[in-house]
C-alpha cells in the first residue's frame, strides 16, 4: 500500500525522499507541469494558529495543481464547538482530495486516523516534515549532494530540528545538533533519527558546544528560540540558556569557507541570528523559503497519487 499521510519526515524510506527532492526540482522546472492533478478538487488546509510560508505555499501549491485551496481556522469550523476531531475528519474526506492540517501531534494524528484522504502534517509541536523537505532541496541545490555532508544545527531542540535530523539520517548526511542540555531534542526522535542512519551510513550527534559543532560545518542552520507556543514568561530565560548559541560571524568562522546558512523563517534577528550574517552572501534563507513553494507541490502530488511507499508499519 502506498503511504496515505505525511505526519513525519521519518514516514518516508530513503528512496520516497529523493524522489520528493527530483520531483521538486522538475516543478521547480516546471511549476504546471501537473496542472490537472487537482483539477475540480479542493483541498482544505486547517491552521490553528498564524502562517506565512506554510499557507501560502501550499495554497499556491494546490493552485499549480489545479485545485481550490480552502483554508480554515479554528473559528471557522466546528472543532471549537465541541464536534470530535474524527467526525470532522469524516465529513473533510467527503469534500476534499487533501487535508493540510497545522494543530496538535494529537490532532494531527487523529484526523489521519479517521480521514480517508491524505492528511499533510503542516507543523505540530514535534515535527515539521514539509520544512525539511524544502531544506534538504536547498542544500542539495547548493552543494550538488546531500552524503557525507556536516548539517549543523545550533540553538533550541524543536520540530524544525527534528525534522531535519530524521531528513538528514535517511539521506546518508552527518548531522550535528548542538543545543542546552534543557533545550535538547526529544529522545526519541533521536533514537529515531539514529536507527535511520544505520540504514544510509548517516551520523546523527547531539552536543553541547556550539564551536565543537560548527567545526567543519557544510551547512550552518537555526531557528527562532521563542516559538508561538512558548509562554511570554520564560523568555528572558530562553534568551539567556540560548544566547551562546547564536550564528553570528564568530561561529561562521568554525565552519567551512563555503558553507552556507540556513533559517527556516521567522527570524529574530540579533537573537538566534545576527543580521550581517542572515543578509549576507552566504545565506540561502530566502531560497529555501522559496523551495517550500514547489516541495508542497511535490508533496502533494505524490500523496495524492499514490508515489510513495512509506514504512512498513513496526511489529
Amino acid at each position: 500500500m502506498p503511504l496515505k499521510d505525511l505526519l513525519r519526515t521519518a514516514d518516508l524510506t530513503p528512496r520516497d525522499l529523493m524522489f520528493l527532492l527530483d520531483l521538486s526540482a522538475r516543478f521547480k522546472r516546471s511549476p504546471f507541469e501537473m496542472h490537472t492533478t487537482l483539477r475540480h478538487e479542493t483541498v482544505v488546509l486547517y491552521f490553528n494558529k498564524p502562517s506565512t510560508r506554510t499557507r501560502l505555499s501550499m495554497e499556491a501549491a494546490v493552485v499549480r495543481l489545479g485545485g481550490m485551496p480552502a483554508t480554515v481556522g479554528t473559528k471557522a469550523l466546528q472543532l471549537g464547538r465541541g464536534e470530535t476531531v474524527e467526525d470532522t475528519a469524516r465529513v473533510v474526506s467527503r469534500y476534499a482530495r487533501a487535508f493540510v492540517v497545522r494543530s496538535s501531534d494529537d490532532d494531527v494524528h487523529r484526523l489521519a486516523s479517521s480521514s480517508s484522504i491524505p492528511v499533510v502534517n503542516a507543523l505540530s509541536e514535534m515535527h515539521h516534515p514539509c520544512q525539511s523537505v524544502a531544506d534538504l532541496l536547498t542544500i542539495r541545490e547548493r552543494k550538488g549532494r546531500l552524503d557525507q555532508l556536516r548539517i549543523v544545527y545550533v540553538g533550541d531542540g524543536n520540530n524544525v530540528t527534528h525534522s531535519l535530523m530524521e531528513a538528514a539520517a535517511l539521506v546518508g548526511a552527518t548531522m550535528v545538533v548542538a543545543t542546552p542540555e534543557a533545550h535538547a531534542p526529544d529522545p526519541e526522535v533521536v533514537d529515531t533519527a539514529r536507527a535511520l542512519a544505520t540504514e544510509t551510513g548517516a551520523t546523527v550527534e547531539a552536543v553541547r558546544d556550539p564551536v565543537e559543532a560548527a567545526r567543519g560545518a557544510d551547512v550552518l542552520y537555526t531557528d527562532t528560540w521563542l516559538s508561538m507556543s512558548d509562554p511570554v514568561s520564560e523568555r528572558e530565560a530562553r534568551l539567556m540558556a540560548l544566547s551562546p548559541y547564536q550564528i553570528n560571524a564568530a561561529l561562521m568562522s568554525h565552519a567551512k569557507p563555503d558553507a552556507i546558512v540556513m533559517h527556516c523563517l521567522p527570524a529574530h534577528r540579533g537573537e538566534e541570528i545576527t543580521a550581517d550574517v542572515m543578509d549576507g552572501p552566504r545565506s540561502v534563507v530566502f531560497d529555501q523559503a522559496e523551495n517550500r513553494l514547489h516541495t508542497a507541490s511535490a508533496i502533494l502530488y505524490a500523496l495524492v497519487e499514490g508515489k510513495l511507499e512509506g514504512r512498513a508499519p513496526a511489529e
